[in-house]
């Protein structure tokens, strides 16, 4: 997967963290491919332990190695299950200072949630040192209100290839290219034609063909401006 990755083009396969369990083969990972993978350090909101301040002790801990490019993938869901809404928000706050504390770009997983994100983000706004809203796929008036965060950009991956997505007309009414990242969610969201199945990095170049046709652009000029948002996001 990893070659076909790089036989795709991928300069770099930036790895968000979700829960405790996930730390060990993602570090495993990066110290396998030390070149090309890079880890981000955070607890992804359908995550949560009962209690989650000792593993977010231990992660806040792991962050002043400087080891990791970013916090995330942090955020609140309230999709499946809303009866910690409380509780997400404030594990996410405190991620979130995170991203001020270590100068650290803020990777943020929101669904069912936008006022939620909003509650949180927007006394820190002027603080934060920008980041990803993962996986939008909001309306315009979102995509609006998330890029009054300077910085911020909004991570586009396969939804934009469904034939139902509403994503094509909300980017080309309101989202410049140069506020777009690309990215995957894998092992989630593959993009047409391989819905369905398990997403990898080598499908990139799909998403880049779709976004060319909504920007009225060459795939080449998509994945110039797209990569050069990401690595300075990400200090590459």
């Amino acid at each position: 997967m990893v070659q076909r990755a790089v036989d795709a083009g991928a300069e770099h396969i930036l790895l968000p963290n979700i829960d405790a369990n996930s730390v060990g083969p993602m570090l495993a990972l990066c110290d396998d491919y030390p070149t090309l993978c890079r880890p981000m350090m955070g607890l992804h909101p359908t995550e949560l332990p009962d209690d989650p301040k000792p593993l977010l002790d231990q992660m806040e801990q792991m962050l002043t190695t400087g080891r990791f490019i970013a916090v995330g993938e942090v955020g609140v869901d309230l999709y499946w299950d809303a009866s910690r809404r409380d509780e997400q928000m404030d594990v996410f706050r405190r991620q979130a200072e995170w991203s001020i504390r270590f100068g650290l770009p803020l990777i943020i997983h929101s669904r069912s949630a936008h006022q939620e994100l909003m509650e949180v983000l927007t006394p820190l706004k002027a603080q934060l040192p920008g980041g990803i809203f993962h996986c939008f796929g909001g309306t315009a008036d979102e995509a609006r209100e998330l890029l009054t965060f300077p910085g911020f950009v909004l991570g586009i991956g396969g939804v934009v290839t469904f034939k139902k997505s509403t994503l094509p007309a909300v980017l080309k009414e309101c989202v410049p290219l140069e506020r777009i990242v690309l990215e995957t969610d894998a092992p989630y969201l593959a993009p047409t034609p391989h819905r369905g199945k398990r997403n990898e990095s080598a499908y990139i170049p799909l998403v880049i063909a779709k976004l060319a046709e909504v920007y009225d652009t060459t795939p080449e000029h998509v994945a110039e401006v797209t990569t050069a948002t990401a690595r300075r996001l990400f200090r590459l």
